[in-house]
């Protein structure tokens, strides 16, 4: 369940007739299309990650596009004013991680940036692959546990499935990751590259606190 809301008012107004604000605005829209898509899945499937497991995250750390390093950047600026200055600095909250900087191990649902989550958090355990074949493919999340597999009518395992088994076991299909993925890579046209969210999140954050004072 989304408990931070991906509301960027303040950020996008500053940043009002700036490419900057195009791309955060398509990025919203994506991530509103994911969340719309997920949910009927989720709603169809009654097949949904355990509530409060985080262990995807625990030592992972994203890397991400140009893109998702600006959402990320301008919904820390819109909701998280002295940690994105902290991180503007390099300084995360949770810089002993192994894994994502801003994971809580202590936090109930561990994630302190949920609403600016990038596009593999979103995708992860919520969506399915196509084979050579071009069908889809759904495979449970490997820190899914056996016991609440095995309960499941009819039981699960670890293994891939195909489109026409996810279609008799529950009743839906979830969303294509490529798809989805394709709509991202177009506003990034001319740079695919990725880097990890320490390397990538202080410049995109110091870049529109730069553009916001400009067309100020």
């Amino acid at each position: 369940m989304e408990t931070q809301k991906n509301d960027l008012k303040t950020i996008l107004n500053k940043l009002k007739d700036t490419r900057e604000q195009e791309i955060l605005c398509q990025m919203q829209e994506i991530y509103s299309k994911i969340a719309e898509m997920q949910g009927d899945w989720y709603s169809k499937s009654k097949f949904t990650c355990p509530q409060g497991c985080g262990e995807c995250c625990r030592n992972f750390e994203p890397d991400v596009l140009d893109c998702e390093a600006d959402f990320m950047a301008a919904w820390l600026l819109e909701n998280q004013g002295e940690v994105a200055e902290n991180v503007s600095q390099g300084k995360f909250p949770f810089p002993e991680n192994k894994g994502c900087p801003f994971w809580a191990e202590k936090a109930e649902y561990h994630c302190t940036v949920y609403g600016a989550r990038p596009f593999i958090c979103r995708l992860f355990g919520g969506c399915a692959s196509k084979s050579k074949k071009e069908e889809l493919v759904f495979k449970p999340c490997k820190f899914y546990p056996a016991e609440k597999l095995a309960e499941h009518k009819p039981p699960l395992a670890h293994r891939q499935y195909s489109e026409q088994e996810i279609k008799e076991i529950f009743g839906a299909l979830p969303p294509a990751n490529t798809d989805i993925m394709e709509n991202v890579i177009s506003l990034n046209p001319d740079n695919h590259s990725t880097k990890l969210i320490r390397d990538s999140l202080p410049d995109a954050i110091k870049h529109l606190k730069w553009i916001c004072n400009l067309v100020s």
